[in-house]
């Protein structure tokens, strides 16, 4: 039997209106277990290469298989939890509680506090406002959504942008201990912040992916 592992084989991504593609054969695995790093400056395609895996678009050319299967568009959607850059834009519940449950009709409030626990919101009320939460806590219950459909492939677009340093310390430590259980791969501009928890790492230039040797934490 094959073990788990997220392969993209020659992955190319163009809109259209758009005059070349934005991906250009992009090839990467990740295996549950790792983190796995996409570098690259704002705009180089990083947002449209989780869309594409996640199943939120559909590549103009290549595969993404899961465990040797090839994947369809609903089949990566299932595999796959996406948390964007700016959660805050794709809340839909009024309240915490109505947030988590959206998708989760049955959702006990034993399992929901159980999930803000896990990603270190324990003890916020259900009945707060998502939008009056800081940018580290919104971020955080975005992850809590997600992790409620036990996505076997976590992605995370910009996970540390605009928060402050300490916060960001604290995101980072989150996400090298919910990649234990699942692949979970990260996109961002600043790859230096992952140095010590990132492991294969990739940079996007030129619709191209290039492997790159993971950053070392300065002791």
């Amino acid at each position: 039997m094959l073990e788990p592992m997220l392969d993209l084989e020659g992955i190319r991504y163009q809109s259209a209106t758009a005059p070349e593609p934005v991906l250009k054969g992009i090839d990467l695995q990740l295996a549950p277990g790792q983190l796995g790093l996409v570098a690259g400056r704002s705009g180089c395609g990083k947002t449209t290469l989780l869309e594409v895996i996640s199943g939120l678009a559909e590549p103009s050319a290549g595969t993404v298989r899961w465990q040797g299967q090839r994947l369809n568009g609903r089949q990566r959607r299932w595999l796959c939890g996406l948390v964007f850059q700016f959660p805050e834009r794709h809340f839909l519940g009024l309240t915490v509680g109505q947030e988590l449950k959206l998708g989760h009709r049955r959702l006990s409030a034993d399992d929901a506090a159980a999930v803000l626990r896990q990603v270190g919101l324990e003890g916020l009320a259900f009945t707060q406002v998502p939008e009056q939460l800081s940018g580290g806590q919104q971020r955080r219950l975005a992850l809590a959504v997600q992790l409620l459909r036990r996505p076997q492939v976590l992605l995370l677009d910009e996970p540390t942008a605009g928060l402050d340093w300490s916060v960001r310390a604290e995101i980072l430590t989150l996400l090298a201990q919910l990649a234990r259980e699942r692949a979970l791969l990260v996109v961002s501009h600043e790859p230096e912040l992952f140095a010590g928890i990132a492991g294969p790492s990739w940079r996007l230039e030129n619709g191209t992916i290039r492997t790159m040797q993971p950053a070392q934490k300065v002791a």
